[in-house]
């Protein structure tokens, strides 16, 4: 009996906030988590998790490359690179950190069986990989990669003596979890959370907090009422429709900042007809109108961006006229704001051939993005008031993605977090034509394809000149507005709440980890 009560007092002391243990830290996190394998999805709530347990080669921190596992970098020609390793680095096991642990980790991320978000991308330019001592890594690229150092910094290292022996289900269990990170590994409750400690053999800085319970809470009020009731410390992604709340409370504190993320629609490219797009009487229609790009303007011009960012989203986010925010590299200052003009759209709508309009359906997930099923009920309206009469269908992530990602739907919703801070990102992920063998096109879900924005990603991705590479990306922001590749519609702000005494500061995009999180004076 009294074990019993031992252990019980024990797991009740593990869920609670720092305010009553000051090592401990509780995070209410609101992206869904598929697997602990770092290596399996490109998904945010994965890498959010993965910052905890695993290192990068190179780290992104705002913006800017910095060293990680790696000190130093530097091309030695158009087509290699070499990176000199930190040395005494150590797994949690004991064993060291060597450039074959690198050599093993992007082979297997190029291919991780049950991956639905590859991270093959990343790796698409590499032809082969060498370590001839173990703190020197050298890759030989099929073509000259100046980014090369900025895509290793999207892939977290596994251990190669326990991941070769591993698979996800390993992970998951927590036999596989053996990383060099800040924190080690205690348990994992799929759908709930994650328990961590704080590795004290980390090769870099001590971490403020011994205990991190990192639980998985996807309602957003229900996160503002865990923080508000003291059962989190810190909660991110805050709904808008909290913030005054939030703001007024006198325990908490509001960070709000300037993000990548995107909230984008892609429209199908799919030729067949599709039972999402219909006639007026309900008959699938015999080709895909959105393949017209005269259609595609007419849905870009109908949406009315300033009202949904001033009546849904609460000055919670700002209007975007393209896939990079302002003051970001490959941001073309030449794209014009996305006029509504509900009149223009009808008139193109009649020159495609569709003056009485269409149906159509718009597919979003209902657990997945801030706002977005909100969001795609007013572009639905907005589509209705010229013709194209739309609905909403909404579902879970884990049903929506497995279907959106086949091409199965007309029209998707997409919130891209432009993770690595440049336009290539998205040019490589979701814009470029579908080619899973070249690690192209991972969530290009209505399988867009331009050739011009293909020779543009190739230019610009052999480019080391950075004025000219910029200027390359630039026409490419500008070939896809004109074709309307995709239909943006805003870009997220980051909002974090926390309790008095804590602070949150972004590390890289939108992710949330307890190395964000430090102690200040509660005033």
């Amino acid at each position: 009996m009294k074990r019993l009560i031992l252990t019980t007092l024990t797991s009740a002391l593990m869920g609670l906030s720092a305010g009553a243990m000051a090592e401990d830290l509780s995070i209410g996190f609101a992206d869904p988590l598929s697997s602990l394998d770092p290596q399996l999805n490109n998904h945010a709530g994965d890498r959010s998790v993965a910052l905890h347990f695993w290192d990068l080669l190179v780290e992104n921190k705002w913006n800017k490359l910095q060293p990680g596992l790696a000190l130093s970098w530097k091309p030695l020609d158009d087509k290699t690179w070499e990176f000199k390793l930190r040395p005494n680095v150590k797994w949690q096991d004991g064993q060291p950190f060597t450039a074959d642990d690198l050599i093993y980790s992007y082979t297997r991320a190029r291919n991780v069986p049950g991956s639905v978000a590859t991270y093959a991308g990343y790796l698409r330019t590499i032809e082969s990989m060498e370590a001839p001592d173990p703190l020197t890594f050298i890759v030989k690229t099929k073509a000259p990669n100046p980014d090369l150092p900025l895509n290793l910094a999207s892939i977290h290292v596994v251990s190669k003596h326990v991941g070769e022996k591993s698979a996800t289900e390993d992970y998951n269990s927590g036999k596989a979890m053996v990383g060099t990170g800040p924190y080690k590994f205690v348990s994992y409750t799929p759908g709930d959370r994650v328990i961590m400690k704080r590795n004290d053999g980390y090769w870099g800085e001590k971490q403020v907090w011994e205990n991190v319970n990192y639980r998985y809470i996807n309602n957003a009020a229900s996160r503002t009422a865990a923080l508000l009731a003291g059962d989190v410390d810190v909660i991110d992604k805050v709904s808008v429709s909290d913030l005054a709340k939030l703001k007024q409370a006198p325990n908490v504190s509001v960070y709000p900042y300037d993000g990548l993320r995107v909230m984008l629609l892609q429209p199908s490219f799919n030729s067949s007809p599709n039972p999402y797009i219909t006639d007026n009487a309900g008959k699938p229609l015999p080709k895909n109108p959105l393949l017209d790009v005269k259609v595609r303007q007419a849905l870009n011009l109908a949406i009315n961006r300033k009202a949904i960012v001033d009546r849904i989203l609460q000055d919670a986010a700002t209007e975007a006229n393209q896939w990079m925010p302002k003051d970001t590299f490959g941001y073309n200052p030449d794209i014009k704001d996305i006029p509504y003009d509900a009149k223009k759209a009808k008139e193109l709508l009649a020159e495609a051939g569709y003056p009485d309009g269409f149906n159509l359906t718009m597919h979003v997930p209902n657990d997945r993005y801030p706002q977005g099923p909100e969001t795609a009920q007013a572009v639905a309206q907005f589509w209705t008031r010229i013709g194209v009469k739309t609905k909403v269908e909404v579902m879970p992530w884990a049903v929506y993605s497995s279907r959106a990602r086949k091409n199965e739907y007309a029209m998707t919703m997409l919130a891209w977090g432009n993770g690595t801070g440049e336009a290539s990102y998205a040019l490589v992920n979701i814009l470029a034509t579908v080619s899973p063998e070249k690690g192209l096109g991972a969530s290009n879900w209505g399988y867009y394809s331009n050739p011009k924005v293909d020779a543009e990603l190739v230019k610009a991705t052999s480019e080391f000149d950075v004025a000219k590479r910029e200027a390359i990306l630039r026409d490419s922001v500008k070939i896809v507005s004109d074709d309307v590749g995709i239909i943006p519609l805003y870009h997220y702000k980051n909002i974090w709440a926390a309790r008095k005494g804590l602070k949150v500061t972004p590390m890289t995009s939108d992710r949330t980890a307890a190395q964000m999180v430090t102690k200040v004076d509660a005033k």
